[in-house]
């Protein structure tokens, strides 16, 4: 008789709230709200679609995305297959509702979806619903004991549709259609401001009316007595605590010089050097380590022989891979055997964006020059920015000074553009009395720099009175015993994820510590791999000693004092791993100091 009252009560739940789920279910999309640092590349490999498939659905987001923008982002479906799929959380929605619809078990949407938590399951969150199999599929809920009175959950509102503007329409006649005002649709659609005018084929956000969106955020949802909350079920399904009473990692490098790959033999060899002096530190403080060091070559049977040891199986943290046709397999391979997998090299690789098993050190591109986007126009209050559009070397900037562009733009910051033949007077013209003038060459490279130095320093010596500065790349750290006086003079900024101040005591301790374990000088490049093992190595090892299988989650709170390596990692969604989004300053005034600005 109790399981007759579980399974009705478990349709009648069922058909309740149907009618959302099932809609979604046949939807050939889902919708994606844009996040801060995210570009078209790191969505379509969060979902695993091809760029060319999203642009499809939303014309013209191969040219821009902005944060906040609603995109279509197409779901693949395979006939009579149960296969993994993505979801919207829509108003409303719980965990256990979405366990009920999808016939999938809570536990199994948690471990698909490890940075989601009862805090952040909210309208608008795009989780993994892992394929159905017969471990984690449900047919019936299981009742609570008890009955829990449901708590209101804090709703955000987003697109209830996405609508692709016809001929001769306008933001009026849009708008009376779905029976919002012209107000809030363009405030969903920023890029309908000023005096752009709809593209026939283009793709609007359609908002919850204003009344419907309060009624959201102040009236709970209402569902059958019984049933768990969140926050019950996320706790019930949470791993428990286990401490690491001594950490086993793992290195996987090119140690040993093969023909060609020498240099970076070299250099992956200083990076395991300051790595053993960050064990040494950690061993004086009372942590235990067990470290498994293997060399690999760049072919990929060597790493296979590697992942097949004995030792492998049960470490706790892998640091590695050099080479790019290594990640994929070792990143397999971590995510099978839930081993955390820390990138030091390379921010090319796509396979944080679906493994919640890696960190990544080096900032993917949109992420980087989105924080020095954010940190430029929070340090400079009132700016007149002035580009040197340089004709060699510009290339590889060109993401970085079109995105910025796009933002001076929408903050409207006043800029102008000039060729790189620049001579002192066109310079000076340019220059706005009042403002913080700021002169950003388009190229990073070392050749711009010296045909653009002199003019700008002859340029600042005779409007002594007019505050300018030079803005820059953080390439420019290795430059700087050729243009140290220049940049002085300019107030000279420079954005990085990396930087040391060899005159600091904590840079000085290091530098002469390796040089009496080692008997050497570390190599002068940016950044220094002795100083970069050292980072890297302390912070993960010390994380997990305190923390143990809980370190994640301590994450946000978790410091060190790093020497070079700053860490602030953020998962880039819900079911993938971690970014380095750490990003400072670096400033030589004309005070002759080197400042490190941390907006943190």
């Amino acid at each position: 008789m109790k399981a007759m009252k579980r399974t009705i009560f478990t349709l009648l739940l069922a058909a309740a709230c149907s009618l959302g789920i099932h809609a979604q279910e046949n939807r050939t999309y889902i919708l994606h709200t844009v996040e801060k640092g995210q570009s078209l590349y790191s969505i379509s490999s969060m979902y695993g679609v091809s760029q060319a498939d999203i642009v499809s659905l939303n014309p013209g987001s191969n040219e821009k995305i902005y944060v906040g923008r609603t995109l279509r982002i197409p779901i693949k479906k395979e006939e009579n297959k149960k296969q993994e799929t993505f979801h919207t959380i829509a108003a409303g929605e719980t965990l256990y509702r979405l366990s009920v619809n999808y016939s999938i078990s809570v536990q199994a949407i948690c471990e698909a979806n490890p940075g989601l938590d009862a805090q952040n399951f909210r309208t608008g969150q795009v989780i993994r619903i892992p394929a159905q199999t017969s471990d984690n599929a449900v047919t019936a809920v299981q009742e609570p004991q008890k009955v829990q009175k449901k708590e209101p959950e804090t709703l955000k509102p987003n697109c209830r549709d996405m609508h692709k503007v016809k001929r001769k329409e306008t933001v009026y006649s849009i708008s009376r259609e779905y029976g919002i005002s012209e107000a809030e649709l363009i405030a969903a659609n920023p890029e309908l401001q000023g005096e752009n005018k709809l593209k026939r084929g283009s793709f609007l956000c359609i908002p919850y009316p204003k009344e419907k969106q309060e009624a959201n955020v102040e009236q709970p949802v209402t569902q059958p007595q019984g049933t768990p909350t969140n926050a019950e079920l996320f706790e019930e399904n949470s791993t428990k605590a286990r401490a690491y009473k001594t950490i086993k990692a793992a290195l996987i490098l090119p140690l040993l010089p093969e023909g060609a790959q020498r240099a970076e033999s070299s250099r992956m060899v200083e990076y395991y050097e300051g790595f053993l002096m960050a064990l040494d530190s950690l061993k004086r403080t009372g942590v235990s380590v067990d470290l498994y060091t293997f060399n690999s070559g760049p072919e990929k049977a060597s790493l296979q022989s590697i992942l097949a040891r004995r030792e492998m199986q049960d470490v706790h943290i892998i640091f590695g891979p050099l080479y790019q046709e290594h990640i994929a397999p070792l990143a397999e391979f971590a995510q099978k055997k839930d081993i955390r997998l820390v990138i030091p090299f390379t921010s090319k690789d796509n396979s944080v964006f679906r493994n919640p098993h890696i960190y990544q050190i080096n900032t993917p591109q949109s992420y980087l020059y989105s924080e020095a986007y954010d940190h430029f126009t929070r340090t400079f209050r009132r700016p007149n920015v002035i580009f040197i559009e340089c004709t060699e070397g510009s290339r590889e900037k060109a993401d970085f000074i079109r995105g910025l562009k796009d933002e001076l733009r929408n903050r409207s910051i006043p800029m102008t553009s000039l060729k790189d033949t620049v001579t002192t007077p066109s310079l000076s013209a340019a220059i706005r009395p009042g403002y913080e003038n700021i002169f950003i060459p388009t190229s990073g490279s070392n050749v711009a720099l010296i045909k653009l130095l002199p003019h700008l320093s002859l340029t600042v010596r005779q409007h002594p009175e007019t505050e300018c500065h030079l803005f820059g790349y953080p390439e420019w750290q290795t430059y700087t015993k050729d243009h140290l006086e220049a940049f002085f003079e300019l107030d000279t900024y420079i954005y990085s994820s990396f930087y040391t101040n060899n005159l600091l005591p904590a840079a000085v301790r290091f530098t002469n510590s390796y040089r009496r374990w080692f008997a050497k000088d570390m190599e002068e490049r940016y950044p220094k791999y002795g100083m970069l093992g050292f980072d890297t190595g302390y912070y993960f090892l010390k994380g997990l000693s305190q923390y143990g299988n809980k370190f994640e989650e301590h994450l946000p709170g978790f410091q060190t004092h790093p020497i070079q390596t700053g860490f602030k990692f953020q998962r880039v969604n819900n079911w993938g791993g971690f970014i380095n989004r750490k990003v400072f300053f670096v400033r030589f005034s004309k005070n002759y100091e080197v400042v490190k600005l941390d907006f943190d």
